[in-house]
């Protein structure tokens, strides 16, 4: 049974830890991705839920794939040429499609090295904050490995192609601060600050309607690869569906009569 991930609960936020110190959060072990598509389907069952923060325990955010497992040919990375091929779709895929395709919002607190794969797994939250401390590296190549974890196609998005290629072309590691003027992160705050600051966001995001706020982070998904017109229509799909709703009603009276709305859902 893999041991890779804790949750915890404040009010609406879902807190998940990448929860093996030891080895820095490395990722790869057997049953790793079926963990991680097991929460995403507790998550978006729960709708009290509305935003969740993803961290690591110890010094790291993650160290990327168990590189000890890939010396031994073991987890994700044993077997036939074949069997590594399905262990990389079906347990290392499985980790980032899970939180990449998560319905609820997903802040990452990045509180140290985020290296390989654990740059990928940053990469699949909407939001990065990062420690003082934190690190950010595409190392792929420098063990002689491709970016084949998400990062090929979702870097570039974020930080621009010139960058991306820089980055896992050196296999260079960048600081907290150089990440914030690449836009890799949107935030560098101190080390000891680093979950107060994700929760201040993740409390302002959890007072939006919830039904909303899941439907506009599908939007987004959609829209990095959608065409123009194909995200009008779904907006007008969506935005339809919305106006139905009690929390629109809410979130119009509320403003109409100058107070805080209170969103319930429905």
């Amino acid at each position: 049974m893999t041991n890779i991930l804790t949750l915890d609960r404040d009010g609406p936020i879902a807190i998940l830890t990448l929860n093996r110190p030891d080895m820095l959060n490395a990722l790869g072990q057997d049953g790793d991705g079926q963990a991680f598509a097991d929460m995403r389907a507790t998550l978006e069952a729960d709708h009290t839920l509305r935003c969740v923060v993803l961290t690591g325990a110890g010094r790291g955010f993650s160290a990327g794939g168990d590189i000890k497992a890939m010396k031994a040919r073991t987890g994700a990375f044993g077997g036939s040429p074949e069997d590594v091929r399905q262990g990389y779709r079906r347990n290392i895929h499985r980790i980032v499609d899970s939180l990449y395709n998560l319905e609820l919002p997903l802040i990452a607190a990045v509180n140290g090295p985020a290296i390989g794969l654990g740059n990928d797994v940053a990469c699949m939250a909407d939001i990065r904050i990062a420690s003082d401390k934190a690190k950010f590296g595409p190392t792929f190549l420098k063990l002689g490995l491709i970016p084949g974890d998400g990062g090929a196609w979702l870097l570039p998005r974020i930080i621009g192609a010139s960058r991306a290629a820089e980055l896992i072309f050196t296999g260079d590691v960048i600081d907290a601060e150089t990440a914030l003027d690449w836009g890799l992160v949107s935030r560098v705050v101190p080390h000891d600050d680093l979950m107060n600051e994700a929760m201040i966001m993740a409390r302002k995001i959890s007072k939006q309607p919830p039904q909303a706020l899941r439907a506009a982070k599908t939007l987004l998904r959609h829209g990095a690869t959608a065409s123009y017109p194909a995200i009008m229509e779904m907006s007008a799909a969506i935005q339809t569906a919305m106006h139905f709703t009690e929390d629109f009603s809410e979130g119009v009276d509320a403003i109409l009569e100058k107070r805080t709305p209170e969103f319930k859902g429905r």
